[in-house]
């Protein structure tokens, strides 16, 4: 009862409702039953009212239960449509760091397969309240009958739960068991897809994913689950067994200690066919309410294991004058190297308008410096200090509306989400001109801020998330590798015409590059090695102190892990 009412808070009316109208139909099911008994030995005067009385407790019936169906379908969709909303926004509002550690495995199988069983769970609900209503309804009837047989009714009933109540728990314990398993799997399934490359270019790396890895966690899920599911099918057995034995003993044992006329024995024997497919059912739907429960716990796990960032509902700042990185780090685990890795302690400092290049080797730490200067990361130690004021996490969310990032592993929208109407509306002059430039203007159309298509290059995709963040027009720029995918020309572009401009328009820009042919363009550079910036300087005095390396290969040392 406690995982119906945290399913259906706030619409309780339509719940008790949907009970009653259940209620109403599976006691009207067993009154029908009651009719038919009667009508078997009456007179014709008698048929006749009683026919009359089996027609409306049919309307009756018939009403009740597609009413209570319907309710319960809708109790059913608007609970899923609440969890999943509630869990949306859980993820909407957890840290970065919480979220790229996690993965998407467990929320995506919490919005999608444990939903369902909620929603399972309640078309149901029907089943359970009429099936069970039917049951009490024969039972009292044959307690009218002979209050022997509802003794003996009550013994058989309470000898059967008890029975039940102990399959049932093993069976909820390997449901819950598989359910665990099944998050492994749904990790298995996404390597299928996002490593098809690696596997088709290794014969054996697939053989083994599929036949050994794949093949384990699926064969170990069934077992499981079939474990469950027998259970359950044993608890249902055992339900029929002592159903069939009730039958038994008051026919051939009951019937002879308490002689009963023909008509009552028949009604007996009628009562009783009529109980064995409600019984069924009810201990067949049994399972769906186990099920959900399992389903609602691991709901309420994940959006409990999810951390609430905390957000102050703050104005963001339209510009700064100056962003300072103090003494800030941030240590995590590398599994290649199999150690910690700490970033820092960082102090740089960032001005209006000022043309950036984030160098260094691979590995050295410069997207996770990225990332913790746009507020994606919390310094583990240190400050970031926006005009002087420190930045704490409340005001963190509020941090990062200053920026605008294409990172490496970035991702595209099919919308212009969250840009404003005016720069969408029909592209401005100077957005349709870069559209033009970057050559997507053949491939691409954005109408009512829909892109057209996202069926392109990588290139191509980078180019047009190029475009989103020009159109989001924030006060800081940071591209993260951008160029590694484009064409010379593409090169040139960026690093000739529009980082100067965004320059020119007042924009800050950090540009994580490894192409140290644009070494020289920018107004300063920062080289990490390992975490620690080891070098800065003046982007121009890199020909200066430097001028044998040439145009092409400009300070080949500056990779050196």
């Amino acid at each position: 009862m406690s995982l119906l009412l945290s399913l259906t808070r706030g619409h309780r009316w339509v719940l008790f409702t949907a009970f009653v109208t259940s209620l109403i139909s599976g006691f009207g099911n067993a009154g029908l039953v009651a009719l038919i008994n009667q009508a078997l030995g009456a007179s014709n005067q008698r048929l006749a009212i009683l026919g009359e009385q089996f027609l409306l407790l049919g309307v009756v019936v018939l009403v009740t239960r597609a009413l209570s169906q319907t309710l319960f379908m809708y109790l059913g969709q608007r609970a899923k449509a609440t969890l999943r909303m509630r869990t949306i926004h859980r993820i909407g509002a957890a840290s970065y760091r919480y979220l790229e550690k996690q993965g998407a495995s467990k929320p995506l199988a919490v919005l999608t397969q444990d939903l369902d069983s909620i929603v399972v769970f309640f078309v149901n609900l029907p089943v359970l309240a009429m099936q069970g209503a039917i049951v009490i309804g024969c039972l009292s009837y044959l307690g009218y009958l002979s209050s022997q047989i509802m003794i003996l009714a009550v013994v058989t009933i309470c000898v059967g739960s008890l029975g039940f109540r102990m399959t049932h728990k093993k069976a909820l314990f390997h449901l819950r068991g598989s359910r665990k398993r099944e998050d492994d799997l749904i990790r298995h399934f996404r390597a299928l897809f996002d490593g098809a490359k690696e596997l088709k270019l290794h014969r054996e790396r697939k053989r083994a994913f599929i036949d050994d890895t794949l093949a384990t966690s699926v064969e170990a899920v069934r077992v499981q689950r079939t474990r469950g599911y027998v259970l359950y099918a044993a608890a249902a057995s055992w339900g029929n067994f002592i159903l069939f034995a009730f039958v038994g003993v008051v026919l051939f044992v009951l019937a002879r200690i308490f002689p009963v006329d023909t008509h009552v024995m028949s009604g007996y024997a009628m009562t009783f066919l009529y109980m064995i497919m409600p019984i069924e059912g009810l201990l067949s739907a049994l399972p769906t309410v186990s099920t959900a429960r399992v389903a609602l716990e691991r709901i309420e796990q994940v959006n409990t294991d999810l951390p609430v960032e905390e957000t102050q509902d703050t104005v963001p700042a339209a510009s700064f004058d100056s962003l300072v990185l103090e003494g800030v780090t941030h240590r995590y685990f590398r599994e290649r190297e199999n150690e910690m890795f700490t970033l820092g302690p960082i102090d740089l400092t960032f001005r209006r308008g000022e043309l950036v290049y984030l160098i260094g080797g691979n590995g050295s730490g410069k997207t996770t410096l990225a990332k913790m200067l746009v507020g994606l990361y919390a310094p583990d130690s240190g400050r970031v200090l926006l005009d002087g004021q420190a930045v704490d996490e409340a005001q963190r969310d509020a941090y990062r509306q200053l920026f605008s990032v294409v990172f490496n592993d970035f991702f595209l929208f099919e919308t212009l989400l969250g840009i404003g109407q005016d720069r969408v509306a029909g592209l401005d002059a100077d957005a349709q001109a870069l559209l033009k430039e970057l050559q997507l203007d053949h491939k691409v159309d954005i109408a009512n801020g829909r892109f057209s298509t996202l069926d392109l290059s990588q290139g191509q995709r980078k180019r047009l998330a190029l475009l989103v963040a020009y159109l989001e027009d924030r006060p800081f720029y940071v591209f993260d590798e951008w160029a590694a995918d484009q064409d010379p020309m593409f090169r040139d572009l960026f690093y000739r015409r529009l980082l100067p401009e965004l320059k020119a328009r007042g924009k800050t820009v950090l540009v994580i590059t490894h192409d140290d042919r644009y070494f020289h363009l920018a107004d300063r550079y920062i080289k990490l090695d390992y975490g620690r910036v080891i070098e800065e300087g003046s982007g121009a005095q890199l020909l200066v102190d430097r001028p044998q390396s040439g145009h092409g290969n400009i300070n080949n040392t500056l990779f050196e892990s």
